[in-house]
């Protein structure tokens, strides 16, 4: 049986002819026209900001900031246009957004976590602050919260919708990592000193951590000596943690295990 020859095409019918290349010029115009027709006419415009997540305070908060946003097409809003708009929100931590079409900005929020409350000493300023260690707001009375409290000197800048001062951060951070796993007693104050981080419970007695390195080994060994010797109702001055592996207990010895 004979072999088939084939030949190769000719390397002009690759190239597409003047009409086709035409109607693909003529259809990106139409493209590109439909689309900036759809960003400058209220074909998507904003009819409906939906918002979810948080609480209904936050919700009605973020609906205000987005007002601006109504009318606008939803082509033109992207996500640096949101964060622009709530990034001075206290209350919201973060943020997901989506564009419902033809008329609906959905946005989903994440609120902040509130778990301190920091009073300035001297005077009565008190200021609720979140888990990430952003200032939410001020308290008219800081008696209405059962939070923890951290000390600072007045002169400490606090600056409601920023971040406490670097050195203050692991305060935060500690109580957040408490959270749905309280030690017994409660913790009543925190406190960040040259002796490191150092919880006082409701009892009195003071868990000293040390530094914010290994914070959750530190706590779990401290809610596991307590646990299993009451240090926390039996009047021990303290309970050191701040070196995991030689925990000591009351100043009196180092406890076993």
């Amino acid at each position: 049986m004979l072999p088939v020859r084939r030949s190769l095409p000719d390397s002009r019918q690759l190239i597409p002819s003047g009409r086709s290349v035409a109607a693909g010029l003529a259809l990106l115009v139409l493209a590109v026209g439909a689309y900036v027709a759809a960003r400058e006419t209220s074909v998507f415009a904003v009819q409906t900001i939906d918002v979810r997540g948080g609480t209904p305070a936050v919700r009605a908060e973020v609906r205000a900031a987005l007002a601006a946003e109504s009318g606008a097409s939803l082509l033109t809003v992207d996500g640096r246009s949101v964060a622009r708009r709530l990034s001075p929100l206290p209350d919201v931590r973060s943020f997901t957004f989506d564009r419902d079409f033809p008329h609906t900005l959905r946005v989903v929020v994440h609120r902040e976590i509130p778990v301190l409350v920091v009073r300035q000493v001297p005077g009565t300023a008190a200021f609720l602050v979140a888990a990430s260690g952003k200032v939410i707001r001020t308290l008219p009375h800081s008696r209405l919260s059962s939070l923890p409290r951290l000390w600072i000197k007045k002169s400490a800048a606090v600056t409601v919708g920023q971040a406490l001062a670097p050195a203050l951060l692991p305060a935060a951070a500690t109580l957040a990592t408490l959270r749905g796993e309280t030690l017994p007693g409660g913790v009543r104050t925190v406190s960040v000193g040259s002796d490191g981080l150092v919880l006082t419970l409701g009892g009195g007695l003071q868990i000293r951590l040390g530094d914010a390195g290994d914070i959750r080994l530190k706590l779990a060994i401290a809610r596991r000596i307590l646990q299993a010797t009451s240090a926390a109702t039996t009047g021990a001055p303290y309970l050191d943690v701040s070196v995991p592996e030689r925990p000591v207990l009351g100043g009196y010895s180092q406890v076993g295990g």
